[in-house]
């Protein structure tokens, strides 16, 4: 038995003082209008209506389920009313995941932005370089570079990167500059975390084909910050995205290796459980950052401009 649309069956027969008048309301059968409310009466173990050829009457018990069933019905429509508005306007806290470095850099200000526009949305963001499961975390979005993640989850592409190899003018005057990929096994290598194989370095040439750069060092990490700055000190040559080197490399502190040589494009998304039933904060944040990052030149950059 489906309680609300019995308990909503009784109390149009009620308003309307017939079963017939309230099938008539309802767009059902009277014997569907029947057969509801004695459902619920079977399901109370109690008469709700005394029943008559002319009219039907309220029991004493009937008369004070029907007061409580309209406040609940009214508390029902007011509830489904909110719903409603909030699938238009988007409001509540909004639960976000994304990388640390980009995170910084490009999800803060696209956040600020948002809030601008959407002032009754809240966010809670956990910044992690690991891939965090979104459904057991409760995130409504993560951004991720690279793989999007199981194939049961939604992928809004939002741009894209590049790797690219780096290393101080102070570390390529004492160890010289890797013409090829397979010179990078040469040299001390700083390795990041998340980004499998984590000592495989991989390289397209000019004819499109791939080559494997098989790395080592003596410094690993899962955060790309600190790699990027302890090669700008001159530890070693680092392997990481445009957005996080491309600052270094126009002051001068990093310089770009192996221009003959392009790493593959690293896709960036916006990744979200479902698109069933989904909330208008979710969807028009989503939207705002493809949007926003449409034209990025810091996402977008096969390399960082040298100085």
């Amino acid at each position: 038995m489906d309680r609300f649309l019995a308990i909503r069956v009784f109390a149009q027969v009620v308003e309307s003082g017939s079963f017939f008048r309230a099938a008539e309301r309802l767009k059902l059968s009277s014997s569907a209008v029947s057969r509801h409310v004695a459902d619920l009466e079977s399901h109370l173990h109690n008469r709700l209506l005394n029943r008559t050829t002319r009219r039907v009457t309220l029991t004493e018990t009937g008369r004070l389920f029907y007061e409580r069933s309209v406040q609940l019905l009214h508390d029902l429509e007011e509830a489904e009313d909110e719903a409603a508005k909030s699938a238009a306007v988007p409001r509540g806290t909004l639960k976000v995941s994304t990388s640390v470095n980009f995170g910084v850099r490009h999800t803060a200000p696209a956040i600020a932005a948002f809030l601008e526009r959407y002032p009754e949305v809240k966010f809670d963001i956990a910044l992690s370089d690991r891939m965090v499961d979104l459904v057991e975390e409760g995130i409504d979005v993560a951004i991720r570079i690279g793989s999007p993640g199981s194939d049961t989850l939604v992928a809004r592409r939002l741009g894209e990167t590049v790797v690219v190899p780096c290393a101080s003018a102070e570390y390529l005057a004492r160890h010289g500059a890797p013409r090829t990929p397979e010179e990078l096994e040469q040299h001390n290598c700083l390795t990041y975390e998340y980004v499998p194989p984590r000592n495989q370095w991989r390289f397209l040439d000019s004819d499109g084909r791939e080559r494997i750069a098989r790395v080592s060092g003596n410094l690993h990490s899962n955060n790309g910050d600190l790699l990027a700055e302890a090669a700008a000190q001159g530890a070693g040559i680092v392997y990481q995205p445009t957005f996080i080197v491309g600052e270094a490399v126009r002051a001068g502190r990093l310089v770009p290796l192996l221009q003959d040589f392009q790493a593959p494009p690293l896709p960036i998304y916006a990744v979200f459980a479902s698109r069933k039933h989904l909330s208008a904060k979710v969807r028009l944040f989503v939207d705002f950052l493809v949007e926003r990052f449409a034209d990025s030149k810091d996402l977008l950059a096969a390399r960082p401009a040298p100085p």
